[in-house]
């Protein structure tokens, strides 16, 4: 385990030095885009993945566009979803400060949420709105933290209003995470006060990791409670294997 994460990590190393060239290269042409700039953390999503050894499936057709709300299983999501499509991430502000990660997400245009500022969550709001009119979808965790996986937590309904007032569609979509020798999906979850780092190497130890991704219908929602409750409903139903007939 020691010597798979190790290989891992140097090959962590150089995709992300990959990252930063891609950046450069783009840079020098001029200030990014906020398209851009999603689109260059969608094409960092492959080789990042490639060295954590994790492959990723995806069911159903990624939305261009609009809100995608998702359940929460660790920070590994944002590279799972940054791989499967181009888009913007909502984030608590504390990922802005990560090592190296921190200037990845910036670079890639997260918007950082201070759980408990009011005034941040207004901000937010008013730049999700801004981004919800471009062409690259905006994902939201809507549960607020990352779990275990063994169950969805109540959804937040306040940040679903930008997409509500903009007419923008929002897509349900779930992660989940499987592991070939049938280790139980929690192990492989960063949740409760587990530090970011032994769960990294955790993660590149670990052999036989895939990541799949399922994506709802697209729909446009008049209130935020019920788009909050029915999206809610379909990622569990997507959890469970089943199929959500939205009405």
């Amino acid at each position: 385990m020691t010597l798979r994460a190790l290989r891992r990590a140097v090959a962590l190393v150089f995709a992300l030095l990959l990252c930063v060239v891609r950046y450069w290269l783009l840079r020098v042409r001029g200030p990014l885009t906020m398209e851009q700039r999603g689109q260059w953390g969608h094409a960092c999503g492959k080789p990042i993945m490639a060295a954590l050894g994790i492959k990723c499936g995806v069911v159903g057709k990624a939305p261009a566009g609009g809100l995608v709300v998702s359940n929460h299983l660790s920070h590994l999501d944002i590279l799972i979803y940054g791989n499967a499509l181009p888009c913007f991430f909502v984030s608590k502000a504390e990922v802005a400060g990560w090592p190296f990660f921190g200037w990845m997400s910036r670079t890639g245009g997260t918007i950082y949420l201070d759980r408990g500022s009011r005034a941040s969550a207004q901000q937010v709001a008013a730049k999700m709105e801004e981004r919800l009119t471009g062409p690259l979808a905006v994902v939201l965790f809507p549960e607020g933290t990352s779990t275990d996986g063994s169950k969805v937590l109540r959804f937040h309904s306040r940040l679903f209003e930008p997409a509500i007032a903009s007419g923008a569609p929002v897509t349900a979509a779930s992660v989940r995470y499987i592991l070939s020798d049938g280790t139980p999906e929690r192990e492989l979850c960063w949740f409760g006060d587990e530090p970011f780092m032994p769960h990294l190497w955790k993660t590149l130890g670990t052999a036989g990791f895939s990541a799949e991704v399922t994506f709802g219908e697209p729909r446009v929602y008049t209130d935020r409670r019920t788009a909050a409750a029915q999206t809610q409903e379909e990622i569990e139903a997507m959890r469970a294997g089943g199929v959500l007939t939205v009405q």
